[in-house]
């Protein structure tokens, strides 16, 4: 081989080992969560939200509503997943734009026999395939539309985990608040299931007669384990949502989230839905990267072009120049199998986010619907509920003074009990679907969302 060729490997071997990358191990985590949310720090430019961007993140004094919702999006373990989902996405783009790499080979002949002028021949070549430089710009703007819908994804998984953070919030209020109340009957009925049971030894009661106060006190401790198994699992689904430890503490102050849009603010939200919902805009962006597949997948039906260049000298130690060129003839396959599955895809994305348009117009007069109803049953709920609660309170007073049999008091107890229960359910369904209304026209931080300053509530 002459200097030249030995110049172009030594050259081609050091520009390769100029580019590669090194190697770093990254140990696996232990997975143990957060042992609190005091240590923890929020970085609030990098919220989703301007709602949450612009509220203080002071976990000494307890988490309120937004607070939980901004723990959940800077350390949310799913979310992490996603946010690495993305950084694949772009190390794709980036590899879709990067160029072809030129092939070089070289082979060598040694001439069998000895003879005056016969020498060792050798083959060098380099060639490049320029198919793939036609297709690259459709195949960097397919890789750059899914990197931008892979980081849609991500911000509206990030919408969502706010939703959720939302709703496990208020479900966590609901339950220790039934939880407190379920405790006050339990203690109250003490008295009446001892005045009974004494009936019943003293022979003054049977047990058909007694049934009622026996079952009264044997149906809110159901109630109570009941509503502590579910206590139990909504405070571990908000611990794992916050990426905090099984054993971290839930210091949860303020009230659930709540919103109430003006007509107008509806129709304005409903009105360009489309370019602010990330689900909608993350569609948008993978039909676009999917007319670009469809586009490059056409231009793969043209013949397949090789070029490359040859330096060459036979056994007689005659050197020779010359290209090659490769064709590859579009007889049989012409990637017609590949247009038509990329032309069915597109029509699938298509008609998704068609569907997923026309599912958030409709649900939407329906959570408005179901909102003034909540309303109208929460106002009646409260009166009513502050009626039956006057009637409980005298009528404990008038049985402590033995004027007033315990059937009778057991009733107006149970019936107060209900309305309680009930006023704190409707809250908390009210808290859901607001929270739900807003994820619809696309988190747009109602004025009217907070109707109490959530540091002003704090103690």
């Amino acid at each position: 081989m002459g200097t030249t060729g030995r110049a172009l490997l030594v050259m081609s071997a050091l520009l390769a080992l100029a580019g590669c990358a090194s190697y770093a191990s990254l140990p696996l985590g232990d997975g143990r969560g957060a042992a609190s949310a005091a240590g923890l720090s929020v970085p609030a430019a990098s919220l989703p939200l301007p709602a949450l961007a612009t509220h203080r993140f002071d976990p000494s004094d307890g988490l309120d509503v937004t607070e939980v919702a901004m723990l959940a999006v800077a350390n949310n373990p799913d979310l992490k997943v996603k946010r690495d989902e993305l950084g694949i996405a772009r190390a794709q783009a980036f590899s879709a734009g990067l160029l072809p790499d030129p092939q070089l080979s070289l082979s060598s002949d040694f001439p069998s026999a000895s003879g005056q002028g016969l020498t060792k021949a050798f083959n060098l070549g380099i060639s490049e395939d320029l198919s793939t430089l036609l297709t690259r710009s459709s195949r960097l703007a397919a890789a750059t539309s899914q990197a931008d819908q892979v980081n849609l994804d991500l911000l509206w998984a990030e919408w969502q985990t706010v939703a959720q953070a939302r709703l496990l919030f208020g479900q966590v209020l609901t339950q220790r608040a039934q939880q407190a109340r379920l405790d006050v009957e339990q203690r109250a009925l003490e008295p009446l299931g001892h005045t009974v049971r004494e009936a019943l030894r003293a022979g003054n009661l049977t047990y058909d007669s007694a049934s009622a106060g026996l079952n009264a006190e044997s149906d809110v401790q159901r109630r109570l384990t009941d509503n502590a198994i579910a206590l139990h699992l909504a405070e571990s689904d908000l611990r794992v949502l916050l990426g905090l430890a099984p054993s971290a503490p839930l210091d949860l102050v303020g009230e659930p989230y709540q919103a109430a849009p003006t007509p107008a603010q509806v129709e304005q939200a409903l009105a360009n839905l489309p370019q602010r919902r990330p689900d909608l805009l993350a569609l948008q962006a993978g039909y676009h990267a999917q007319e670009e597949k469809l586009r490059e997948a056409i231009l793969a039906q043209f013949p397949a072009l090789t070029v490359g260049f040859t330096r060459a000298r036979d056994t007689s130690s005659i050197y020779t120049s010359g290209f090659t060129i490769g064709l590859t003839l579009p007889l049989f396959n012409r990637n017609r199998g590949a247009i038509a599955t990329e032309t069915a895809t597109r029509q699938r994305l298509k008609d998704d986010y068609d569907a997923r348009l026309l599912t958030a117009r409709s649900d939407l007069p329906r959570l408005l619907a179901d909102l003034a109803a909540l309303d109208r049953e929460r106002a009646a709920l409260d009166a009513h509920a502050h009626e039956l609660d006057e009637a409980r309170s005298s009528a404990e007073r008038t049985w402590q003074a033995g004027l007033l049999d315990w059937p009778t008091y057991l009733a107006i107890r149970s019936a107060a009990l209900a309305a309680d229960l009930d006023l704190i359910s409707v809250r908390q369904e009210q808290a859901k679907q607001a929270t739900a209304l807003e994820a619809l026209l696309g988190n747009t931080d109602f004025d009217t969302a907070h109707p109490a300053s959530a540091q002003a509530s704090k103690p």
